[in-house]
């Protein structure tokens, strides 16, 4: 049996941001437009008109002051109101690959690995652009690593998942070194034009490497345990499952075909089970909460990483000791958490320890304990 580590962290930040500012202009543009053009239905009652949004709802709602998107142009356009993703052609390189070989390469070179030493990718996101083949198949070959590949989907638990599965196969002897990679294009699979989540989602990519921890060249995290659970809820859902929108008056006219939450009943719901994940990940480390120098959450709201961080650690968590990035990034599903830990990471001494905690639809909650080595 060898001790896996995570010997290395990257992320892919895309260069275009739309502010609270910019979303709420462009969604009340539509929404004026909307009522207007269906003016007489409203005034009968068949069709509700649209409230328009403002930047102290996005800000109380959900903490987020910008997103990173990898087009904005069509985002902002009321005429469009989702991203302009170009069509790519079967011999080159797919979207989510592209944004990959980015943070893959920030990993690598934390880690100093070359990517021929590679002999697992796992790529773990929310959403994949096809079914097959596999894109972690084609950031395998791109990069030039060798072994072999898979996708995984848990929603926005997708890294922590990815993280335990290449962590067992380290264990197990199985796999070398491997790289757990999330690119996350949420902005694809969101409803822009929906008053209650057209603020939630960002872009990003993260990229972890994990190995044997006596091959580690330099400084390292140790996995010392890893807890998944799952419990079906059909509260967020998203029947689209691609990011390719499909001819105007379509696909994207069909309000079921893309993100889609019970946002009440989500907070009602996942709050305790992430809380008790938590608690029992910890008991059964031996692990008191008062020894956690960190906790690295899943970045989805505020004030549910603020409820968690109170229930595990049994009072308010310093802001260090519960880092968000949601203002900067908004939500990017299963890379949030992963974010966290890339940025948030650097002060730890040897012996102290930390937790990843992913959780969303499914419902999935993954969580990893980690030490400084």
């Amino acid at each position: 049996m060898f001790q896996p580590a995570i010997t290395g962290s990257g992320v892919f930040t895309p260069d275009q941001t739309v502010t609270n500012a910019e979303l709420v202009q462009v969604f009340n543009a539509y929404a004026e437009r909307f009522n207007a053009d269906n003016a007489e239905a409203i005034a009968a009652g068949r069709v509700e008109a649209k409230q328009p949004s403002s930047t102290d709802f996005i800000r109380s709602a959900s903490g987020i002051e910008q997103r990173h998107v990898m087009d904005k142009t069509g985002v902002l356009d009321p005429e469009v109101m989702h991203p302009i993703l170009r069509e790519r052609v079967n011999d080159e390189p797919g979207i989510m690959a592209e944004i990959a070989l980015d943070a893959c390469g920030k990993a690598l070179a934390a880690a100093g690995r070359a990517a021929g030493e590679v002999d697992l990718v796992i790529c773990a996101a929310s959403n994949h652009e096809r079914p097959y083949p596999a894109i972690a198949i084609e950031i395998q070959t791109l990069l030039g690593a060798g072994g072999f590949a898979f996708d995984m989907n848990v929603a926005c638990s997708s890294a922590t998942f990815g993280i335990q599965a290449a962590a067992d196969m380290i264990r197990s002897g199985s796999v070398r070194c491997a790289l757990v990679v999330s690119p996350e294009i949420c902005s694809g699979h969101l409803e822009w034009r929906d008053r209650d989540c057209h603020f939630i989602f960002g872009d990003v990519c993260t990229a972890v490497v994990l190995e044997r921890s006596g091959d580690a060249e330099g400084p390292h995290f140790r996995v010392l345990s890893t807890r998944c659970a799952t419990q079906f809820s059909n509260n967020i859902r998203n029947n689209n499952g691609f990011l390719r929108r499909t001819r105007p008056g379509h696909m994207q006219d069909r309000r079921d075909m893309l993100f889609v939450q019970e946002g009440r009943k989500v907070f009602k719901e996942v709050l305790p089970l992430v809380s008790s994940h938590i608690a029992g990940h910890l008991a059964d480390a031996g692990l008191p909460a008062d020894r956690l120098k960190r906790l690295w959450l899943h970045q989805a709201n505020k004030a549910m990483n603020d409820f968690i961080g109170r229930k595990v650690m049994g009072r308010v968590p310093a802001p260090e000791e519960q880092p968000n990035i949601l203002q900067d990034y908004a939500n990017t599903s299963s890379a949030g958490s992963i974010i966290a830990f890339s940025k948030f990471s650097d002060d730890f001494e040897p012996g102290e320890t930390g937790l990843i905690c992913s959780f969303g639809a499914g419902y999935s909650v993954g969580s990893v304990l980690l030490e400084r080595a």
